[in-house]
């Protein structure tokens, strides 16, 4: 009896500036794909949230922590033999930040969704119910790295509708 091929878990993180739809979007490709979902802002410490919440942006210190945390519930979720992957929603703006979660998940997947500053000013403005208030935007995007050609990574344009991302999407696309 021939041996099943080798399954490879996929460890995908959809990462942006807050207001970019990453939990949105990761919660639809999570369903696509099969996946369960994380939302990274339920892995933020109380002490982030509340600074956040105050209007004071993150730093370094304040975000190395969480990173380790996400990268840690990437590896955590697959390392059953039986798990599929999982989808992550992360902000991962920087490349030393990206890195952090490799230490755990190496595999990872980032998926950056792209939005122009008006719509995500509009998005921030709109939105009710959540700790991050628009004055930190441009801190957000002022911290924005760019992804490198050697990162295993995709970029979406997130103007466009859920419909619209998913039939732009290739969710088994292979990297």
């Amino acid at each position: 009896m021939p041996l099943p091929p080798p399954r490879h878990p996929r460890r995908i993180v959809v990462m942006g500036v807050s207001g970019c739809g990453k939990s949105t979007v990761g919660r639809v490709l999570a369903d696509a794909l099969g996946l369960p979902f994380i939302d990274g802002d339920d892995l933020h410490p109380a002490a982030n949230i509340a600074k956040m919440a105050r209007g004071t942006p993150l730093n370094d210190d304040d975000r190395v922590p969480w990173l380790h945390l996400i990268g840690q519930a990437l590896a955590r979720s697959t390392a059953d033999d039986q798990a599929d992957g999982v989808v992550v929603a992360c902000s991962a703006l920087k490349r030393s930040y990206r890195d952090i979660i490799r230490t755990h998940a190496p595999d990872a997947v980032f998926i950056h969704l792209d939005v122009p500053e008006d719509v995500l000013r509009t998005r921030l403005e709109q939105r009710t119910g959540h700790f991050m208030p628009p004055e930190l935007l441009r801190s957000q995007l002022d911290t924005l790295e760019p992804l490198g050609p050697d990162e295993k990574s995709t970029t979406f344009d997130a103007i466009q509708s859920i419909p619209g991302l998913r039939e732009t999407s290739h969710p088994d696309r292979s990297y």
